[in-house]
């Protein structure tokens, strides 16, 4: 098979799909590889180390797009790039389209192939491809939110760690999944006082028993979460709805009882955000502030950490990719039920259900286009 990989055109996102070594792996395996000329250079992988690792460089998107007969990216498709998808060709990588209706169209106008990393499954139900950049965003979280609650950028001037005398900043986790316990595990290394909410029990007692009293857990109410958002002063949203739109936990009208100067961080917000007041941000332009609350919303946060993401990421996908190389889509796709469940948009038709009903468009069943029985 002839793989593409184009240089990723979003703000500030240097990531890059394929790795010279998951190049050298797909070459190994009889395929061939397009890479777009300065594809790898936000992870210091330079053309020659692609073109060491038997890749062709070509010198534009355009080309990639025109010839790959499976394309593989990490964000998105920009608009640009969605009309140059054509019939039949497979596109590997984020997707996020319950949020986004103008991607979906595009897509399904294209008539392309497009294969979700974030909603394919493991025999246990996880996110395999989605877990890594979830691990990334999470442990960021508190990173960024530690930044944001700094007085010179509108924070509370709160120090999460406090000093001794002074107590240690309030952080509350909204959701107890990877990205939740990750964003724990960091706020609690830093010395914050930690509360994490998710309605899964069993989630919770998990986590009392990795930190103890360390980190306190709450089950999620709207009750319990409104008191806790409104003592707090970083808030992160860490819920996920596999490939659904994320549910509102803090609406627009919480904001003015919050404390000033809070923070909130949706690492959500590619499935639309977890609060009410959100809508995505980018590196160049990562906060905005509402009622007197920083809002950090950027929909590409592990770009900022390229070189560690890409590797992480290439490390879950590329046994996917080079299923989907070596067998084709729908022979990749009919041997394994839970990689078919990556399966968003095929044939113009979109064929995940949770897609389907955000977008109020009509749902094709995956194993109902490839021929396979109910």
């Amino acid at each position: 098979m002839l793989v593409g990989l184009p240089r990723e055109i979003k703000d500030n996102e240097f990531r890059v799909g394929l790795t010279p070594a998951s190049v050298r792996e797909l070459k190994a395996h009889g395929h061939r590889i397009l890479v777009e000329k300065n594809a790898g250079a936000g992870i210091d992988a330079p053309d020659e180390a692609y073109a060491k690792a038997g890749a062709e460089i070509v010198d534009t998107a355009a080309e990639v797009f025109a010839r790959a007969e499976m394309v593989v990216k990490v964000k998105e498709p920009q608009p640009q790039e969605c009309k140059m998808l054509r019939p039949g060709q497979i596109l590997f990588t984020y997707l996020h389209l319950a949020p986004d209706p103008e991607q979906a169209r595009l897509i399904e106008a294209s008539g392309a192939i497009a294969i979700a990393y974030e909603t394919v499954t493991d025999a246990a139900g996880r996110l395999p491809l989605l877990a890594p950049m979830s691990e990334v965003a999470g442990r960021m979280a508190v990173q960024v939110g530690a930044v944001s609650l700094q007085k010179a950028n509108g924070g509370r001037g709160v120090l999460l760690a406090g000093v001794p005398g002074v107590p240690p900043g309030k952080v509350v986790v909204l959701g107890g999944g990877v990205v939740g316990a990750n964003a724990a595990r960091i706020a609690h290394g830093m010395g914050a006082d930690v509360t994490i909410f998710d309605k899964s029990i069993a989630r919770l007692a998990y986590l009392d028993d990795l930190y103890g009293p360390h980190l306190k857990t709450c089950y999620s109410t709207t009750e319990a979460v409104e008191e806790a958002v409104f003592g707090a002063d970083l808030i992160i949203g860490a819920v996920l709805v596999p490939g659904a739109a994320a549910p509102k936990l803090v609406t627009r009208a919480m904001l003015p009882l919050m404390r000033p100067g809070a923070v909130l961080v949706d690492v959500a917000i590619d499935q639309g955000g977890c609060f009410e007041s959100s809508h995505a941000t980018t590196h160049s332009d990562p906060t905005y502030i509402i009622d007197n609350i920083v809002h950090y919303c950027v929909a590409n946060m592990p770009g900022a950490v390229a070189r560690t993401s890409t590797f992480a990421l290439n490390h879950a996908t590329l046994p996917y990719t080079l299923k989907l190389a070596d067998k084709g889509w729908r022979q990749a796709l009919i041997d394994d039920k839970n990689f078919r469940n990556g399966l968003n948009v095929a044939e113009g038709k979109i064929t995940f259900a949770a897609v389907a009903e955000a977008l109020g468009r009509p749902y094709h069943s995956a194993a109902d286009l490839l021929g396979l029985a109910a």
